[in-house]
């Protein structure tokens, strides 16, 4: 397609339909290769296939290559996150603070510890927690702020950890978007605090299944204790070399060990995050290079002092640009055969939350509006040049086909 600056930039459009794609162009699907393969394969060839050697090996690699403290291998965000607020103590009668832009995950959590999830609206750049929000919000109950990487762009923590240290609370990073997002020269989860990593089918670096949580040594013996059990002793040291069999249950802990099986496709993966991110950066950049002066767009930003994992690519549509909405956009592109989807439907508007805390939808004013607007289109790394320029294409062509 060739296409132009809009009228209203004053240069006429020559149009050409994009070419139509023979195959469905699926939104995240993981980029695995037989690397991944061999290993399972040689995971399912050992003596040990659950949390083991590899599991151990796992956590090793991953903590040096965020210059993380410590590191625990979970079987997924989730865990990570329950484990954390377990382990610092968070339950009835506490407050926690997070963002309405969020998978339930990380709201849920808060809800099974017996605390109330208290939620601050967004910046409405980034779509990160908004410190100034989080400031009008806290109580004598607030206990701890989970601030959320949003699409791969960390949240400001100068301004959170400065809140944190005022209000003596505790800090937990949801990390799930953020590998390897690094904030002012140092990755996501290199600090001391808690930070929960997801390891989902969809995200940058994938186990299928999985997660992990880094942060302080110390607090890390601890929340090793309550994923597995509350037992003095996992698996490995029970019926590995030099084992002792005998254990103790310390405390009522969870089944949130990650297995060998996931560690192994988490090695490889490891090994290749580095060329998997860049490739995920040059489609970005297509498409903010492509997408830049379309007048109906918002595209996603870099702030100073940021490194993107860029998870998502997440655009929103001004307002009075289309006669269409969001949901009739990401039809059309369906029929396109482009796969897309939107991060997220805010926590507030679920009859859950919406019911238990009596929330409006104009509650979270920007979370809001933003979510009426928004759509994810396809980021991966497994996508091909052409791929993107299909994306591209088609995108500006509903755009043109449905401009007021």
């Amino acid at each position: 397609m060739v296409r132009r600056r809009s009228p209203a930039h004053g240069t006429l459009s020559v149009k050409v339909p994009p070419t139509e794609r023979r195959e469905f162009l699926p939104f995240a699907p993981p980029a695995l290769g037989q690397e991944e393969i061999d290993a399972v394969v040689d995971t399912l060839r050992s003596p040990w296939i659950t949390t083991g050697p590899k599991v151990q090996r796992f956590e090793k690699e991953f903590r040096a290559y965020l210059n993380a403290p410590g590191a625990l291998a979970v079987n997924s965000c989730t865990a990570a996150l329950h484990t954390a607020l377990i382990c610092l103590g968070i339950g009835p009668g506490d407050e926690v603070v997070t963002t309405p832009i969020t998978f339930a995950a990380t709201v849920n959590v808060i809800e099974h510890t017996g605390a109330r999830p208290v939620l601050a609206d967004v910046s409405p750049t980034t779509l990160n927690i908004d410190p100034a929000a989080i400031a009008t919000v806290l109580s004598p109950r607030t206990r701890a702020i989970i601030p959320v990487h949003f699409a791969g762009h960390p949240a400001h923590m100068d301004e959170i950890d400065a809140l944190a240290a005022q209000n003596r609370l505790h800090v937990i990073e949801d990390a799930a978007h953020a590998l390897p997002a690094a904030y002012r020269g140092h990755r996501i989860g290199a600090r001391r605090n808690p930070t929960a990593f997801s390891f989902y089918a969809t995200k940058n670096l994938t186990t299928g299944e999985g997660g992990m949580l880094t942060g302080d040594v110390e607090f890390l013996e601890r929340a090793r204790i309550v994923s597995l059990h509350g037992m003095s002793r996992d698996a490995w040291k029970r019926y590995g070399n030099s084992a002792q069999w005998f254990y103790e249950i310390t405390e009522p802990g969870f089944k949130y060990n990650m297995t060998d099986i996931q560690a192994a496709i988490g090695i490889v993966q490891l090994a290749k995050l580095g060329q998997l991110h860049e490739r995920r950066c040059q489609i970005a950049a297509m498409y903010t290079a492509a997408f830049a002066d379309e007048e109906a767009l918002e595209l996603p930003v870099t702030e100073p002092g940021i490194d993107h994992a860029w998870h998502l690519y997440v655009l929103r549509f001004r307002h009075n640009t289309l006669r269409i909405d969001r949901n009739r956009f990401i039809d059309e592109l369906t029929r396109r055969r482009i796969g897309t989807s939107v991060h997220f439907i805010p926590i507030h508007l679920h009859p859950y939350y919406r019911d238990r805390y009596g929330y409006e939808p104009q509650a979270f004013p920007i979370a809001y509006d933003s979510y009426e607007r928004m759509l994810s289109i396809p980021l991966n790394p497994r996508m091909s040049d052409q791929d993107a320029m299909d994306v591209i294409e088609n995108v500006l062509d509903v755009i043109d086909e449905f401009r007021r």
